[in-house]
């Protein structure tokens, strides 16, 4: 059996494994060295974020079976997509795959806020009124939909291969909870981190409350895009333990904390006065590292 087949037939067990074991280990690292004290109660929201992460997984498996593994292996037998036109070795192809969908899914992430329709469905991950692993895999079934989606896409149109797909599959799955932990990591390491890999206080400074710094560093994973973009921002104004997380319209626990409200929260109200381009960087008090 080769490594791809391998891949491809146990791809759902390997997610799977690599998920619960990030999970374990991001949530007793947070235990040990928490950033910041939670203001919601942590069974209210691990409830409700592990719920919607349950009813994300059934809802994929019944609507896209094959995911992108299978996609990427249907592509790569009939001929399709970019790579699948020459020989690249195989120890190219896969970080290519990596970093290509990693752009592909910033780039999305930026769309998901400059389009008020796809806001409506994203702020669900925003207004999480705490900030910890879980943060990091809560996600609306219509995002997780459209995510798949473009995923599809991207795979096809570079003909990426079935392992660098599940490879970055898991990355993005394990940097996600990383970089949403409620991590307490030494100043020093994080400004060394922050250059290969998205970071927690790195991150955190896009869940503020302040639109101007929700609206910077869009990475999930690969850090590079938002410093070439010009959407890095490197501290929150408050600082980590001052800045207020969520999104400032939507505050009651029963809407952002519980699975029913969480599931509701696209269909209610207005989204204005939430440009993208309204990031102010030189705004307000001097950011500080607390």
């Amino acid at each position: 059996m080769s490594f791809e087949q391998f891949v491809l037939d146990y791809e759902q067990a390997i997610r799977l494994a690599s998920f619960f074991g990030v999970l374990a280990v991001i949530g007793l690292w947070e235990l040990a060295a928490p950033r910041r004290a939670l203001t919601v109660s942590k069974a209210l929201r691990w409830a409700a974020n592990l719920g919607i992460v349950a009813l994300d997984t059934v809802l994929l498996r019944l609507l896209f079976p094959l995911a992108g593994a299978g996609v990427a292996a249907f592509c790569a037998a009939n001929g399709w997509g970019l790579l699948n036109h020459f020989q690249v070795p195989f120890v190219i192809a896969v970080p290519l795959a990596v970093i290509a969908l990693d752009f592909v899914i910033w780039l999305q992430h930026v769309i998901f806020h400059a389009v008020p329709a796809l806001w409506r469905v994203h702020r669900v991950h925003h207004a999480d009124p705490d900030y910890d692993v879980t943060t990091g895999a809560r996600f609306h079934p219509i995002e997780i939909i459209l995510s798949m989606l473009i995923k599809f896409a991207a795979i096809a149109v570079f003909g990426l291969p079935v392992a660098g797909v599940v490879i970055f599959e898991v990355l993005l799955n394990a940097t996600s909870m990383f970089n949403h932990g409620n991590l307490h990591l030494p100043a020093g390491l994080d400004r060394v981190l922050r250059w290969f890999v998205v970071t927690p206080d790195m991150h955190r400074v896009h869940h503020s409350i302040e639109d101007d710094e929700a609206n910077s560093n869009f990475g999930f994973n690969l850090p590079w895009w938002d410093r070439l973009f010009g959407t890095y921002r490197d501290q929150p104004r408050a600082g980590h333990v001052g800045m207020t997380i969520g999104i400032r319209d939507h505050r009651d626990p029963r809407e952002v904390a519980r699975l029913p409200g969480m599931l509701l929260l696209p269909f209610r109200g207005e989204v204005t006065d939430y440009a993208i381009n309204r990031r102010n960087y030189s705004g307000g008090t001097k950011a500080r590292k607390e």
